[in-house]
C-alpha cells in the first residue's frame, strides 16, 4: 500500500523523466508494468495485494467467530464488503473518465470476486482450496487456447478481450487488461488464505517456513518454466497461468521471509511506519486515486517548487522532490487518522 501511495503521489513518472536513460532508468522501469511478455517488480503489486488479503482472512474469520458471530453473519458481512469494493472499483473508472462508464478492470472490482470465492472455500481443507486454485488456472489456459489455438495470448485479440466486448462493449484502450483476470488471480487470494491457515496452525515455526519456502520455490519454477519453454508466456495484463504461478511464488517467499524476519527474529520496530498506512489501506488508495493528488500535488508545489528552485534545481528535479513531499503528506494523513483511532473499514 505504501508503494501504491507513492504511485498516487506521481513519484514514478517523475523519476522516469529524471532518468531517461542509463542505470537509473533501468531501476525506475521496474516501477512500471511490463508492456506484455515479462515480469517486472511493479507487476507483483496487485498479486501481493490479493495474496495479503487472503492471508488475513483466516485471522479475521477466527476473530469474528470468537466474538460469537456465526457463518451466516460473517457471510453477510463479506457480501456487503465485496459489493462495496465492486462499487468503489467501478466508480474509480468513472472518476478517471470524468463521466459514468461501465468498466471492470480495477483491482478493487477484481478483489470483490476473489474475496467472495476464497471465503466460500475457507472452511474446507487446504487440499480442496489448492485444488480449486489450480482448476482456475487450468480453466484460464483452456479458455484462451480454445478461443484461438494458434495464437492464444495476443494483445487485444485474445479470449479476455473478447469477453470484455461482451461485458462492456469495449477493450482496454491499448493497455491489454482484461476483466476475467479475476479468475486466475483468485488463486493468489486462495493461496494467501492457505498460508494464513498455516500460520495459525500449531506447526513449529521452522516447519512453517519450510512449507512456505517449498511452495514458493515450486510455484516460481513452474511459472518461469512455462514461460522459458514457450508453453505459456508470463503476461501480467491477462494474468496467464504462468504469471499467476510466478507472482504467487514471489508472494509466498516474501511472506516466508517476513515471517522469519519479523515474527521469529523479532525485528518489528520498522513495521509500524508501513502498518500506519495499511490500517487505512482502502481509504488512502481511494483518496490517492481521486482527489488526493489534485489537492496535495498543487499544495506541495506552492512550497517545494518555490523553496528548492532557489538552489538551482531544474523542473525535473523539482517534480521528483514534490512527489516525495506529496507522499509525506499522504503518510501524515494516515498517521493523523491512526493517532485519532479513525479507521475506515468496509
Amino acid at each position: 500500500m505504501f508503494l501504491l501511495m507513492a504511485e498516487a503521489a506521481m513519484i514514478y513518472p517523475a523519476l522516469t523523466d529524471y532518468f531517461p536513460t542509463g542505470f537509473g532508468h533501468k531501476v525506475v522501469e521496474q516501477f512500471h508494468h511490463h508492456p506484455w511478455n515479462g515480469l517486472r517488480f511493479w507487476d507483483l503489486i496487485q498479486p501481493f495485494f490479493m495474496f495479503i488479503v487472503g492471508v488475513a482472512m483466516p485471522f479475521s474469520y477466527n476473530s469474528r467467530v470468537k466474538k460469537g458471530d456465526d457463518w451466516n453473519t460473517i457471510f453477510r458481512h463479506i457480501l456487503r464488503r465485496c459489493f462495496l469494493l465492486f462499487l468503489f472499483g467501478t466508480g474509480l473508472h468513472c472518476v478517471y473518465s470524468g463521466k459514468i462508464v461501465w468498466e471492470l478492470w480495477n483491482v478493487l472490482t477484481q478483489l470483490s470476486f476473489t474475496i467472495l470465492l476464497t471465503f466460500l472455500l475457507l472452511r474446507t481443507s487446504w487440499k480442496n482450496m489448492f485444488a480449486v486454485s489450480m482448476a482456475l488456472l487450468v480453466l484460464t489456459e483452456i479458455l484462451y487456447r480454445v478461443y484461438d489455438p494458434a495464437a492464444p495470448f495476443v494483445k487485444d485479440q485474445n479470449f479476455g478481450s473478447w469477453m470484455d466486448m461482451l461485458l462492456m462493449g469495449k477493450i482496454n484502450d491499448g493497455g491489454g487488461w482484461v476483466t476475467i483476470n479475476c479468475i486466475p488471480t483468485a488463486a493468489h487470494t486462495i493461496w494467501g488464505a492457505i498460508c494464513g491457515k498455516l500460520l495459525l496452525n500449531e506447526v513449529p515455526a521452522p516447519l512453517k517456513i519450510k512449507y512456505l519456502g517449498i511452495a514458493g520455490l515450486g510455484a516460481l519454477v513452474i511459472g518461469y518454466g512455462l514461460d522459458f519453454s514457450g508453453i505459456t508466456p508470463i503476461v501480467k495484463r491477462i494474468s496467464t497461468s504462468s504469471f499467476a504461478l510466478a507472482s504467487g511464488g514471489w508472494a509466498i517467499l516474501a511472506l516466508a521471509f517476513l515471517y522469519w524476519f519479523v515474527d521469529i527474529k523479532g525485528n518489528k520496530s520498522w513495521t509500524k511506519f508501513f502498518a500506519i498506512v495499511g490500517m487505512n489501506s482502502i481509504f488512502i488508495y481511494l483518496f490517492g486515486e481521486t482527489i488526493g493528488v489534485q489537492w496535495l500535488g498543487g499544495f506541495g508545489k506552492s512550497f517545494s517548487y518555490d523553496i528548492f528552485s532557489l538552489f538551482g534545481i531544474g523542473e525535473l528535479g523539482l517534480a521528483v522532490i514534490n512527489g516525495f513531499f506529496v507522499l509525506g503528506m499522504m503518510w501524515g494523513l494516515c498517521y493523523f487518522l491512526y493517532k485519532k483511532k479513525i479507521f475506515f473499514r468496509v
